[in-house]
Order: C-alpha cells, then structure tokens, then sequence
C-alpha cells in the first residue's frame, strides 16, 4: 500500500453538461494515480431506463470521455466510469466502449486493457426467486414486490457495488466501463484494490461522487482531487476560486438522503455520524472518523426497474389575463370537462403544471395564493397511442383559450401558445421497481467482460469472462 493514492473526478454526472477543461487540466498536473467519474443517476427519472436512451448527449459524453482517456493513457493509470449514459443498462455501456474504442484510433492510443460489466436483470431471475418463496423486499416504504408490478417492468438494472469493479481490476483492466453502480462504489473500489481501509474508502467515494459539489463558491462540472491515506481522506477543489471547506464537505453529506449520515451499498452501510473535518489548507479539507459497517449473511442488491404508461404528448400555453390568472382552476376544469366529453373519464392521464402558481412542487407547495401576473401552462397528455395522446392534448391545450367564465365578455381569448401544435415527447414511464434482491455471491447479477483495444491489432478478444 502507498503512503497515499490521488482520485480526480472531473464531473459529477459524466455527459450531462461538459466537463470544465481547465480546472480538469489543473488536476492532470497533481499526477493523480485514478481519473474517475460516475455517469448515472435514477434522478433524471424512470423514462431513461425504460426508453432505453441517455438524456445527456452523446457528443458532450464523447468529449468528456474524451478527456479522461486520453489523460488516463498518456499518464499510464487508470481510469473507471461508472454507470455509463445515465442509466448503466446494457445497451448504455454498450455505447461508452464504442466510443472508447473509436476515440483509442483516433488518438493512436497503444493497445490497452478495456474491461466493462452489464448490470441488467432479466424478469425470469426475479420470478423464479418470487416462485421460490423469496421476498424481494421494497424500499422506502414499498411492499414487497408482486408479480403484477414485474409484469409491468420493461427493463431493471442492478446497483452495483465494489465487487465487479474489483474483479476487472484484479484482471488487469486499464479502463472500466460500469454498469449501473452505487455512485460511491467506483471510487472505493480501487482504494480497497490497494488495501486502504474500507472505511476511509467508502468515503472517498462518497464525497468525490458529484465533483465540485462538495466545494465552494457553487460551480457545477469542476474537477476536484481526492487523496485518501491509511489514515484520512483529503479532497481539494482545483477551480482557481473553489474551495473544500469544512462546510462544503459537510455539507455534501446530506445531499440526496434523507438521513445525512448513513450511505447504502451493496455489502454494507457507512457511517458518517462520527466524522472529523479540519481546514489543511485555503482549498483542502481533511477528514477522519468514518465507518463502514459490513452486512451480516447474503448480500442485498438494489435494484431499478420501469415502466411503460403510455404514449405522451405536451402543449404549452401563457396566460396574463388578471382575471383568467384568478379563475385558473376553473379555466383548467372546464379545459377537463372538454377531454372527458371526448374520452370519457378513464384510460388516459391529462396532468396541467402551472408555473407561477404551483408548477414545481403541485400539492406541496405552502404558498396558495397566487402573485404571480402571468402563468405557464404546461399540458401533458398520456394515452395508449400517440394518436390518443395527441388530440388530448390538443383538446386539453387550446380549451385553455375557450374556457368560459362567466365576467367574459369578449371573444379573444385569454391564452396564447407558444407553438400552435403540441410536441411529442418520449413515452411516459414510471418507477416499477425500487426493491432490494438477496444474493449469495455479488457477482451472480453482474457479466464482466475484459477486450483489449489499440491502433495495431484494432480489437482483440480476449474471451476472459467472469460472473
């Protein structure tokens, strides 16, 4: 084990908006001995996984891609993406070692060691445990799950832990493509690769995970740099004008839980409750006192899965009219009544976001009355068909204009649109799975794959598979 390993993250969601160059160069020049990056998160939704597509673009993955391989060669180390385009699923990491492959000729990269995993879970695995009397157990707050609401499920994903990324390690990869991972996994893996301890590990993942998130001022996309010892874990902003403080890094422990100081995987759960921060430097914070709790008996998998609802159209209107702004519910009621004429009341979902008055958080919102001098309407329309679902909306849209309220006196309408048509948008989906799966081995869900990639031989198939 090394006196210490240094960790670049250049991005705290790979593809979603580009990695910053500079202050991801600025990193290049501490020699970092990973350059690491997460790629997913079930945060953009459940259309994604069950569409099967990225919602970042693929020339923004390419060039952050781009970036990190070829650092990550011309330096000799490693480089591990995790949950490749957004939703780690098969046909997502499929796309990564493409581009990998594609960029490793365009740079004249020497030949190299790319290993990569699926994460995908077929249907039949989880019905023949349901069919053995196994539980797969909800969580927050779901039931177990039933085999209706499998039935229901296009696709399902696993949420990897450090495992698969240790058995590529341990086979030589030079660069890894993950499938859908627990974010902090990626990380810790090659920590415990080299024998750190899991504790100090685990929170190295957990705190380079979203990048720059965990530094201030606020600057999404920057590259920070993790440096974990056998006994702390330090993490520098590399943004000339970004600083890791003790705030910021404490901070960054609550986002995205609902408890600040336990983080979940596959294998265990660490505990933050007891951790040390201290200001090294201007732009370093140092941290000690983690713990990682590994799981007694099997292991628990978690897994994602969603599914189809319908076809989906949007329209989109404004409205300034002060007193149509007043009477709004009573213009989308009438806007409803319209839709039910034409289709009755069930076998479709017509959902109106006002913004300006409720668009974000809907029923949760505390502030009910509205001061707002226009509003944006945003109809969404879903149905079995597209053809359904867009004249649904259309009705649902352009009623807005016909409403009838009764201090009306002209004929104008109060409603304008933004584009006269309405658009259509992916297929609407929802979130079927959000359970837990026992297993024996943690590699039973996860293929691993090993190729070698280089400008003589092109690629080579090495045949080494495991899992």
């Amino acid at each position: 084990m090394k006196n210490e390993l240094k960790f670049l993250c250049p991005n705290g969601h790979l593809g979603f908006a580009p990695t910053k160059e500079d202050s991801f160069y600025l990193g290049i020049k501490e020699k970092p001995d990973f350059i690491l990056c997460d790629s997913g998160s079930d945060d953009i939704g459940p259309v994604p996984l069950g569409a099967d597509i990225s919602t970042s673009l693929k020339v923004t993955q390419t060039h952050d891609l781009e970036l990190m391989l070829v650092e990550a060669r011309r330096l000799g180390v490693p480089m591990i993406v995790g949950s490749a385009g957004d939703t780690g699923s098969n046909s997502r990491v499929d796309m990564y070692v493409e581009i990998i492959c594609e960029l490793a000729k365009k740079h004249n990269i020497p030949e190299f060691k790319l290993g990569y995993f699926y994460s995908e879970v077929d249907k039949e695995y989880l019905f023949k445990k349901m069919e053995n009397c196994e539980t797969i157990e909800g969580l927050d707050g779901r039931c177990p799950l039933t085999g209706e609401e499998l039935d229901k499920t296009d696709r399902i994903v696993a949420v990897a832990g450090v495992h698969p990324y240790l058995k590529l390690l341990e086979m030589g990869a030079d660069v890894i493509i993950g499938g859908r991972s627990s974010d902090c996994a990626l990380f810790a893996a090659p920590a415990l690769y080299h024998g750190y301890p899991p504790d100090l590990s685990y929170y190295l993942g957990k705190v380079l995970e979203c990048a720059s998130f965990c530094a201030e001022p606020y600057a999404g996309k920057e590259s920070v740099l993790g440096i974990i010892s056998p006994e702390d874990v330090r993490v520098k902003a590399m943004h000339p004008a970004q600083r890791c403080t003790i705030a910021s890094v404490a901070g960054h422990a609550m986002y995205e839980r609902s408890n600040p100081f336990f983080e979940y995987v596959a294998g265990g759960m660490l505990d933050m409750s007891k951790c040390v921060y201290e200001q090294c430097d201007e732009k370093t914070c140092r941290i000690t006192g983690p713990k990682f709790f590994p799981i007694e008996g099997k292991v628990k998998i978690k897994l994602e899965g969603a599914g189809k609802v319908g076809e989906r159209y949007i329209g989109i209107a404004g409205i300034r009219d002060p007193y149509t702004i007043i009477n709004i519910d009573k213009v989308i009621a009438w806007a409803r009544s319209q839709v039910k004429e034409r289709f009755g009341e069930s076998g479709y979902e017509l959902n109106y976001r006002i913004y300006g008055k409720n668009g974000v958080m809907g029923e949760l919102e505390p502030v009910k009355e509205i001061k707002s001098h226009e509003l944006g309407i945003v109809v969404e329309g879903v149905a079995p068909t597209k053809e359904m679902a867009q004249e649904l909306t259309m009705i649902g849209t352009r009623q807005l204009f016909y409403a009838r309220l009764p201090e009306v006196k002209g004929t104008a309408g109060a409603a304008a649109f933004v584009v006269d048509e309405v658009l259509e948008a992916t297929p609407a989906y929802t979130w079927t799975l959000n359970h837990t799966v026992s297993v024996d081995d943690p590699m039973e869900i996860f293929k691993v794959n090993m190729i070698k990639v280089g400008i003589e031989g092109g690629i080579e198939n090495e045949d080494k598979k495991a899992g």
